[in-house]
């Protein structure tokens, strides 16, 4: 019993001395999740500012904190408990899910984190694990906030939560994990440092859901796009199939974990009856169990002269007794053979005229009786019809020149023939309006105007001078060569700010996502391109502009995004924004000599209007 109220019934996990019960309420009758911790333990103040934080979070599918308190040296959570499957035993049990139910399952979650992520408030071990699938086919989240801190895990990680929100659909569709927290299912197969798309686990996954997985998890997506956004593409992909999806988990049963069926102990053999009579006879009154005797003669019937056969139980209500119907003494005699029909000749006479049933039909009007025939039965004699065989009277006449097929053919001759035409017309229209036989002017390409290799805008964009940089490290915490900032906006190519020297590449696997320099232009302008000298390629760059100086990416959009593969690039804006800030934002950096990764601006130049 813990706190005189709930009585502690199955250890689920334990992680370190904090440990996740069921428990029963007694006071409310209730089943309840409880998270405990010792009170000394350095992570109880984290489990007890995680359950608050939870408790402001007001949704459905969240199992809901209802009590925190402390009991003899310990502190314990106590949530809602919910009824169902996790996804990692479902995903055991059953193997990956269909594209339509997994896209579902992970859409319900994304909505979910997208109400806490707008509260700053973060899941922060969001793994199969947590994720309950309940008996009526709702999605539930188990241990929102505090299972994470019953795992010693920082609080507020939002873009991880991110990832492990595109690893639940990679697990969903693959059985596989590829999010950033740990967990016990299986782990993703990657190559160079790259989980492998889902495509290439498992075939037959869409090509949507496919991209979504790979953006996030292998070119930093989780610092790019949020969980709302996934929630919508998920939700587009569904369209009306989001119902029958719903519908589908509603009707799957659910397996009692921990309740196997009972085996029983086998019985020991009857013991053998003693008798003096030797094997293969019965006694007196006893049945008859139709075994031979040791000299191979059959043995005795019983005593009524009947032999041992099977039969049908006969229940007498008057007496309450039971005999039975016995079964048939002589076997039936075998049905008679089926005698054959006798063969009728073709020309049998009627039985009740005496003439022919089937007759020679007469020769058409139209055809002459030795010659004037229909090909290639000219000529064929002194016969009497049109071909070898003799055509009768009561048949209806045949036409051998309709071949199977000719309607269609026909069809498609009268379809070509209206295609010509059309053709034709629209030729003859372009030609007489002064157009080619396209319908372009002369002179002119088939494919329009010729366009321009620069961005649209790109003749009246200006460079935007009085440039002002600092470094930009809202993951890190001691700052990104501060100092050396100012270089990368000097218009001296030979100086630069470069990053530190990385042992991982950026991305959901590594220490980062990225670093990056915030340029300030001294007033709002509508930026159009940035033209970047990079220290080494190739690099992976992100723009975003802002109105106000950023102190992280969340909220912000990403105006621009192209990996240099030379050291001087431009990146276009797909259209121009309107800020006084520019994040130049590194997602991938070259590989340095001696192991390593490391990357840097030695110029960079804002063009605007």
């Amino acid at each position: 019993m813990l706190a005189d109220r709930y009585r502690l019934t199955d250890l689920l996990t334990e992680s370190g001395g904090g440990r996740f019960w069921r428990a029963f309420d007694t006071v409310l009758h209730r089943d309840v999740a409880v998270h405990i911790i010792a009170c000394a333990d350095d992570r109880a103040p984290g489990l007890r500012a995680a359950a608050r934080t939870s408790a402001t979070v007001l949704d459905r599918r969240m199992l809901r904190v209802l009590d925190i308190d402390e009991a003899a040296e310990r502190c314990f959570v106590v949530n809602e408990w919910g009824s169902g499957t996790s996804l990692d035993l479902m995903l055991a049990d059953a193997g990956p899910l269909s594209p339509t139910v997994a896209a579902w399952i992970v859409s319900e979650v994304a909505d979910t984190l997208a109400l806490a992520h707008e509260a700053q408030v973060a899941h922060g071990r969001l793994v199969p694990e947590n994720v309950l699938i309940a008996n009526d086919g709702s999605v539930r989240l188990i241990g929102f906030a505090v299972d994470a801190a019953l795992h010693g895990l920082p609080a507020g990680r939002v873009s991880t939560d991110v990832a492990d929100l595109a690893g639940l659909l990679y697990a969903a569709l693959t059985g596989r994990w590829a999010g950033v927290t740990a967990s016990s299912v299986p782990r993703a197969p990657s190559s160079h440092g790259h989980v492998l798309r889902p495509r290439q686990v498992r075939a037959g996954i869409p090509r949507t859901l496919d991209a979504l997985c790979d953006h996030v998890l292998n070119h930093g997506g989780d610092t790019e796009v949020s969980a709302a956004v996934l929630a919508d593409e998920l939700r587009i992909f569904l369209g009306p199939s989001a119902t029958a999806a719903e519908l589908w988990l509603a009707r799957i049963e659910h397996p009692a974990r921990g309740e196997g069926p009972v085996v029983l102990p086998p019985l020991p053999d009857p013991p053998a009856r003693e008798s003096a009579e030797p094997p293969g006879t019965a006694g007196p009154g006893e049945p008859h169990l139709g075994v031979d005797d040791p000299a191979g003669s059959p043995a005795d019937p019983p005593a009524d002269g009947l032999a041992t056969q099977a039969g049908l139980p006969i229940f007498h209500e008057d007496t309450d007794e039971v005999s039975w119907l016995p079964h048939h003494a002589e076997k039936p005699p075998p049905p008679p053979d089926f005698e054959p029909q006798p063969e009728r000749p073709l020309f049998a006479p009627d039985p009740e005229d005496g003439q022919p049933v089937r007759r020679p039909r007469a020769a058409p009007a139209t055809q002459v009786a030795g010659g004037g025939g229909f090909w290639p039965w000219e000529g064929a004699g002194t016969t009497t019809g049109s071909g070898l065989l003799p055509a009768y009277a009561d048949e209806e006449p045949e036409d051998d020149r309709a071949r199977p097929g000719t309607s269609m053919l026909r069809l498609a001759g009268i379809i070509a023939a209206c295609v010509l035409v059309l053709v034709a017309v629209v030729v003859a229209f372009n030609l007489g309006r002064g157009k080619t036989p396209l319908g372009t002017t002369p002179g002119q390409s088939s494919e329009g105007p010729a366009r321009s290799r620069a961005p649209s805008g790109s003749a009246s964009a200006t460079p935007v001078t009085g440039l002002t940089a600092s470094d930009f490290d809202p993951q890190g915490s001691g700052g990104e060569n501060a100092a050396e900032a100012p270089s990368a906006v000097d218009g001296r190519p030979g100086t630069a700010w470069t990053t530190l020297r990385y042992d991982q590449q950026f991305g959901p696997q590594g220490l980062k996502t990225g670093v990056g320099l915030v340029l300030d232009l001294g007033a709002s302008h509508d930026v159009t391109e940035v033209d970047l000298t990079t220290v080494g390629a190739p690099t992976g760059i992100s723009i975003y502009v802002s109105p106000d100086r950023p102190t992280d990416l969340v909220g912000l959009q990403v105006a621009g995004r192209a990996t240099l593969t030379s050291v001087r690039g431009r990146i276009t804006l797909a259209h121009p924004t309107t800020g006084r800030y520019v994040v130049v934002w590194l997602t991938r950096l070259p590989k340095v000599a001696g192991g390593g990764f490391r990357g840097g601006v030695a110029e960079a130049v804002v063009k605007g209007d």
